[in-house]
């Protein structure tokens, strides 16, 4: 069993970030706020039918708030550099 420390916790109730539903993350900023999951490329076949995925790749999906896909890179380089030139906010997942 892992046990926070007491500066763990205070940190995560300072963050209300944390405890947003998806509808309040999404409602933030929709194509304004992005997040990135590291995604196998079986499945992102399954999700984008035109796109040619290594079903053994591992790849980095952009997506909205909202969940809306926005870009897929195979790697974090590429995934900073389009972000470089776009007007969008970068939310961490946990």
């Amino acid at each position: 069993m892992m046990d926070k420390s007491n500066s763990d916790l205070h940190a995560d109730e300072l963050n209300p970030l944390k405890h947003l539903t998806r509808a309040q993350f999404a409602a933030l900023g929709g194509d304004a706020v992005a997040y990135i999951k590291a995604v196998p490329g079986a499945l992102l076949t399954t999700l984008i039918e035109e796109g040619h995925f290594d079903a053994a790749g591992e790849y980095h999906l952009v997506m909205s708030a909202d969940g809306t896909p926005l870009m897929v890179a195979d790697t974090t380089e590429a995934v900073a550099e389009w972000l470089s030139d776009q007007r969008i906010g970068v939310a961490t997942l946990h």
